[in-house]
């Protein structure tokens, strides 16, 4: 006999956007993104922090996992009831997996690059990478609220 295996809670709200894997898009990204977090009445410290996330992650996308035509993909999941955010962005370059910089050097006080995983490790609960069929992968970061916490 088949039994119905156990529903997951489907997030309250959900937004997901292809964008063109270039600034623009990056930029365009943080913008949605902020934009459906305050129509969904996120609180303002989980959309502050969530435009940090959705900035560095999509800027990432554009710059390291870029491929001639092809797009990058946002999405954001929010469940109010738990006050926690997820955010996605997926790119087509599955050969070229993030991290964080670690030990720095002299010359790392002048980069104008290299810090953004370290950003997003500080402001987010965590974050992980995961292949995203055929070639690509997603960066997942999971946000929540500081009342969720207390």
């Amino acid at each position: 006999m088949n039994h119905p295996g156990p529903q997951l809670k489907a997030p309250a709200h959900m937004f997901t956007q292809l964008l063109s894997s270039t600034r623009r898009g990056a930029r365009l990204a943080r913008l949605l993104g902020v934009n459906e977090l305050r129509s969904w009445d996120a609180p303002p410290d989980l959309t502050e922090r969530a435009e940090a996330v959705v900035a560095e992650l999509a800027s990432n996308a554009v710059v390291h996992g870029r491929v001639p035509g092809r797009c990058f993909r946002l999405t954001l999941a929010f469940d109010p009831s738990a006050g926690r955010l997820r955010v996605e962005v997926s790119d087509a370059r599955g050969d070229l997996y993030p991290q964080i910089v670690t030990g720095p050097t002299e010359t790392d006080a002048f980069r104008t690059g290299g810090r953004g995983l370290t950003l997003v490790a500080a402001l987010a609960d965590h974050w992980d990478c995961i292949p995203h069929p055929p070639s690509g992968k997603t960066v997942r970061a999971a946000l929540t609220t500081q009342i969720a916490e207390a």
